[in-house]
């Protein structure tokens, strides 16, 4: 039995505590949060027996093997690395940190200490991915030539997820005095990853941020509403392929949508996990000339949980892992830095005098 620890009482980790749950050689055995009631009543929710609010008395524990790290952004870092020094293997929320340099240490700490570490990057437990991914690979689609990659939330405008304006669960996403970054940060990772998995690394990228009013003064609370909530990617992928990627909370008529297109000189493919999470729409081969699509069934995989615990119980990590995690946060790094160096050509708006039919 593999006995595991959940850092963070919010409402992620009750998605991770029921999957680990879920899995038959697993015991959740302890959560640790700062806020102390916020830990009782998560505890009594799923049934842990030990609650904590020192992170370091809970590591201390011989009998706890791994930990899943569902704390804000801005604290990665610090839990992470404690619980690597104790020994433990992580499983870590995304982003992996919130810059490339503290995620490199995070992943060189883990490599040194040999235990497990993976980023929950969810989405690639989509089958419909993983196929995508083995349809590029051998070559069906030829060489890649253009990607468009989007990933669509309208908390903002929708209350299907309560009100974001009500719930801290929602407005420290919208705060970098709160440890978030933005869109980008919180959506844009998974994006990122969705169209370079099966594509391969991206190598440069272009980038414009914006973060809309939402309130008087941009304030709620404690709260100030800084984060961007829209972002616009023009990125290039080692294999060459040029591709379109976004991330927005203003998508209206769209609460979780993800969706990836991917171009070749012999045939392209689609995901899109609103219409299933088990199916490639493919055009290939004789198709290709009538712009005809089929839908592909994808094979079960399993979850980024049950592949953690396997990478304990072998011994070998699966993907993704912290190094993964690292790389895609220097593409996050280059898309701030590119919004920061770059400016927008203004127009200037001009009279269109029509022309009478």
């Amino acid at each position: 039995m593999m006995r595991l620890a959940i850092i963070g009482a919010g409402g992620m980790a009750g998605q991770h505590a029921q999957r680990f749950q879920e899995i038959a050689n697993v015991e959740v055995v302890a959560v640790c949060d700062l806020d102390g009631d916020k830990a009782h009543t998560f505890a009594a929710e799923h049934g842990i027996s030990a609650v904590y609010t020192d992170l370091g008395a809970m590591l201390a524990r011989d009998d706890i093997d791994a930990v899943s790290n569902v704390t804000p952004d801005g604290v990665h870092k610090a839990t992470t690395l404690a619980a690597i020094a104790a020994g433990k293997h992580v499983l870590c929320e995304k982003p992996l940190a919130t810059n490339a340099t503290d995620a490199d240490e995070m992943a060189a700490a883990a490599r040194e200490a040999g235990v497990i570490n993976m980023v929950n990057l969810s989405y690639r437990d989509a089958p419909a991915i993983q196929l995508a991914r083995e349809l590029v690979a051998e070559g069906r689609l030829g060489r890649v030539m253009h990607v468009d990659a989007s990933y669509r939330q309208s908390w903002l405008v929708s209350d299907a997820w309560g009100r974001w304006d009500q719930d801290s669960q929602w407005l420290w996403r919208l705060s970098e005095a709160h440890g978030s970054k933005g869109v980008l940060g919180d959506v844009g990772v998974h994006i990122l990853d969705f169209a370079s998995f099966p594509v391969g690394d991206i190598v440069g990228v272009t980038c414009r941020l914006k973060c809309f009013d939402k309130a008087p003064d941009n304030r709620i609370g404690e709260y100030s509403l800084d984060a961007n909530d829209s972002a616009l990617m023009q990125v290039e992928f080692a294999g060459g392929a040029l591709g379109t990627v976004q991330a927005t909370r203003w998508a209206t008529g769209h609460h979780n949508s993800l969706t990836l297109s991917v171009h070749g000189d012999r045939g392209a493919l689609r995901v899109d996990l609103d219409v299933a999470r088990d199916q490639v729409q493919v055009c290939l081969g004789e198709d290709v000339h009538p712009a005809r699509w089929i839908s592909v069934a994808a094979p079960p995989t399993p979850s980024i949980y049950q592949r953690f615990v396997d990478s304990i119980e072998n011994a070998v990590n699966d993907q993704p892992d912290f190094a993964r995690g690292a790389a895609l946060q220097r593409v996050l790094d280059a898309c701030f830095d590119s919004d920061a160096r770059g400016g927008v050509l203004r127009l200037e708006a001009q009279a269109v005098q029509e022309q009478p039919a």
